[in-house]
């Protein structure tokens, strides 16, 4: 496989990521309805959002030094966390009573989960500051990346519609990224 086809299929990961994010925004404004199938695929939007990721590091990231390397490292780490939170969000909480919900939230989940939010917030600002520092990635798009991570990593602090405009900002974002990272899919690697 080559680098470009690499990057390319990386690309489509990352558009596939923004649509299951358009599907959670639509699902929460309830422009959609909520159902067994809308839930399954929300934590796709973070597993197809890894191999984006990976991309952009490879692509440009790597060239960022030591700082580079831990952003993308906690980043990878964050979202990988977010697969967690969005299968517990998404498959378990709805299917048990508010009472248990309160519970687990209580114990050691709620700290687990504070955590992956945190790590979330910290984590993309970083990356997409170890991006900004290196030529490539159009610096608009990581602006929208690290300020639509601010109210998905403080969901539970922040009003309905501020959650919802933060993944919106996060597709666009993803999208835009996602399209950079395809048209320079054949550009030549700097070293």
């Amino acid at each position: 496989m080559t680098l470009s086809t690499l990057y390319r299929s990386a690309a489509v990961a990352g558009l596939a990521s923004a649509m299951v994010l358009l599907v959670n925004t639509a699902k929460r404004a309830e422009l959609i309805p909520t159902t067994a199938a809308t839930q399954l695929v929300a934590p796709l939007a973070q597993v197809l959002a890894l191999g984006l990721i990976m991309a952009l590091f490879a692509r440009t990231g790597r060239r960022s030094g030591t700082f580079g390397v831990v952003a993308f490292g906690l980043n990878f780490a964050a979202i990988a966390l977010l697969v967690g939170v969005e299968f517990i969000l998404n498959l378990v909480f709805p299917r048990v009573d508010s009472a248990t919900v309160e519970a687990l939230r209580a114990g050691p989940l709620g700290v687990a989960l504070t955590v992956a939010s945190i790590l979330f917030l910290i984590s993309t600002t970083v990356f997409a500051a170890s991006l900004w520092r290196r030529e490539g990635p159009p610096r608009p798009a990581l602006i929208l990346y690290a300020v639509g991570a601010v109210p998905v990593s403080l969901r539970a602090a922040v009003p309905e519609a501020a959650l919802q405009a933060g993944l919106l900002l996060l597709a666009i974002a993803v999208c835009w990224l996602s399209a950079w990272l395809w048209s320079s899919s054949r550009e030549p690697q700097p070293a």
